[in-house]
């Protein structure tokens, strides 16, 4: 990584499953990748493995992170929403790890732009295209906290935000995702941008102002 005007950027690399629009298919996911991580890899094994062994069509899309107006809003999941939310009820935040920068990186993509993609599998289950696929919001779709924290205040104003330098051993600083076998299997691309996905979100703050207290 590189620190570029309040993000980090990915330096040009020879890894293997790294290009300059994302994280491929092909990225390492040897041990270790987090239990939460080795619970979905696992899960994909057994999906491959039951399609084989009783000829049942299955697809496997890995999406970067969903974000849309009406999700729960935690800070584990759905970090757009409980970001936003937060911000405007006043709620403190904090970044944590990175040196409390709040550089970390992460993709947005809508949940409606999923549909066309999910309609083409279920309805062409024998394509002969690569049934494990990522499906993200990509490098123009991709935002930094600080960055999101700059557009909420400009939104809603200023709000407190603690620096933590807490070390959270499986915490990436950038996950970007790289959907061009999506894109060339399945014709797919996002349609919806981030400042479409992040200002749906706000509305909706705004009008649920006791959101984070139902979720």
């Amino acid at each position: 990584m590189e620190l570029s005007n309040d993000r980090f950027e990915l330096k040009p690399s020879e890894r293997k499953g790294i290009s300059q629009s994302g994280i491929t298919e092909n990225f390492p996911t040897t041990a270790p990748i987090s239990l939460y991580g080795a619970s979905k890899l696992a899960s994909e094994a057994l999906i491959l493995e039951y399609g084989e062994c009783f000829g049942f069509p299955v697809w496997i899309n890995r999406c970067g992170v969903l974000a849309g107006a009406g999700q729960f809003g935690k800070a584990d999941q759905g970090i757009f929403s409980y970001w936003i939310h937060s911000f405007r009820e006043k709620n403190p935040l904090k970044y944590i790890g990175f040196n409390g920068t709040g550089h970390q990186v992460r993709d947005a993509m809508h949940p409606k732009d999923l549909i066309p993609v999910l309609t083409r599998q279920i309805m062409e289950p024998s394509m002969d295209v690569p049934k494990v696929i990522n499906l993200g919001g990509g490098i123009d779709n991709s935002i930094s906290l600080k960055e999101l924290s700059n557009w909420c205040e400009e939104r809603f104003g200023s709000n407190e935000i603690i620096s933590s330098e807490e070390v959270r051993p499986m915490d990436a600083p950038w996950i970007v995702m790289d959907s061009t076998t999506a894109q060339n299997a399945w014709n797919w691309k996002v349609q919806t941008n981030i400042e479409q996905i992040l200002d749906e979100i706000a509305n909706h703050a705004e009008e649920n102002a006791s959101w984070l207290e139902y979720v």
